[in-house]
């Protein structure tokens, strides 16, 4: 009894769940068919959620995931160029800080050393990021090309702390991508940037230093006041016309 035991325990260890089935077979006996096609039916199916976790461990790593103490990067590439890239136009690295010491503006718990980042459309874009922290902080871009960047994301994540490092080649369309923390609260409370190709397409509302704090609704323009004041400017006009005809 202790000898199947000690066996039994002794599979569980080098072999999982499947080992477990076989060790329980040679102890109860084998001359059950209930008994084995129920052994059998298990043992399928720890063979078919083996494959799908070793699936899945592989689909991330395909993805350029890696995850050490220091933190996480996600879908990093230095190599694959995006459709329409002929080569790499030029190379750039941002060393970014995060923490509360670079929340400048009114109403930020959180910041960065540099919210807004230019590059040339093509180039290849390394980032070191930096958490002078005591909580996990994130540096992402989104809306990256799906085909190369799953999700369309590309995800730096540094402990308290610690640095991580990344790479990603930009598509050679002029857009603005969005770059954030996506820790709870964290984009909200100041960790919020974006990132220009080429002309880009416009800035991003509330990008700490770079655009207002609330977005300005489609029917009230940055131009409002000038309409306005040209408004009023041409009935003072004729209401002065037509006071002095009479």
């Amino acid at each position: 009894m202790i000898k199947s035991v000690t066996l039994l325990i002794f599979a569980l260890l080098l072999s999982g769940g499947a080992a477990i089935s076989i060790a329980a077979t040679t102890a109860v006996g084998m001359g059950d068919p209930k008994l084995e096609l129920k052994h059998e039916m298990k043992d399928e199916m720890q063979h078919e959620m083996q494959h799908e976790m070793q699936h899945e461990v592989q689909h991330e790593m395909s993805h350029g995931m890696s995850m050490d103490s220091n933190g996480i990067v996600m879908n990093s590439n230095n190599a694959e160029l995006p459709w329409g890239c002929e080569s790499i136009s030029q190379d750039y690295a941002f060393e970014v800080r995060a923490g509360r010491n670079y929340a400048l503006v009114p109403g930020m718990v959180f910041g960065m050393s540099q919210h807004a980042y230019n590059v040339a459309p093509c180039s290849r874009v390394t980032v070191t990021f930096s958490n002078e922290d005591e909580v996990r902080h994130q540096w992402m871009v989104h809306g990256l090309p799906n085909y190369l960047y799953p999700t369309g994301m590309f995800h730096l994540e540094a402990m308290a702390g610690k640095s991580v490092r990344g790479t990603f080649i930009v598509p050679g369309d002029d857009k603005t991508y969005l770059v954030h923390c996506d820790m709870a609260q964290h984009m909200e409370k100041g960790m919020k940037g974006q990132l220009k190709v080429g002309r880009g397409s416009g800035d991003l509302w509330s990008i700490p230093t770079v655009s207002d704090t609330y977005r300005r609704a489609d029917y009230l323009p940055e131009f409002t006041l000038w309409m306005m004041a040209l408004l009023s400017s041409v009935i003072f006009l004729v209401v002065l016309y037509i006071a002095r005809k009479k």
